[in-house]
């Protein structure tokens, strides 16, 4: 798993699946990172090609540690399998979803992010 920081966007790229070992990984990744108010979390799944109940649990956790803080976390590159399990849980209804990295930056709403210069 890579991680970037730049600017206010802290971006997590995990790779392969997102199962029980996967999920625990990324959350200690998120776990080392503190967030701050008007931050960006960007989770990029371009490289996740699975994902089982127990990898939502990083992604739900993530998400509710960046609204208690004031971040906004967002999900991208959603493949078909994982993007299945968010529509099954009705997950993709409470999560941001973006087809890519960039469309982020393309609808990005000013009051909900403030990049720092």
């Amino acid at each position: 798993m890579t991680i970037s920081q730049e600017l206010q966007v802290v971006l997590f790229k995990p790779q392969g699946s997102i199962d029980l070992q996967g999920g625990m990984a990324l959350s200690e990744q998120m776990v080392d990172i503190v967030p701050q108010p008007h931050q960006l979390w960007v989770i990029d799944l371009a490289e996740v090609d699975f994902m089982d109940s127990s990898g939502l649990v990083p992604l739900v956790k993530g998400l509710t540690t960046a609204r208690q803080t004031g971040c906004r976390l967002v999900l991208c590159n959603v493949q078909a399998p994982v993007r299945l399990i968010l529509e099954l849980t009705q997950l993709d209804s409470v999560f941001e979803i973006f087809d890519t990295y960039e469309d982020i930056f393309i609808n990005v709403d000013d009051r909900s992010l403030v990049l720092a210069s």
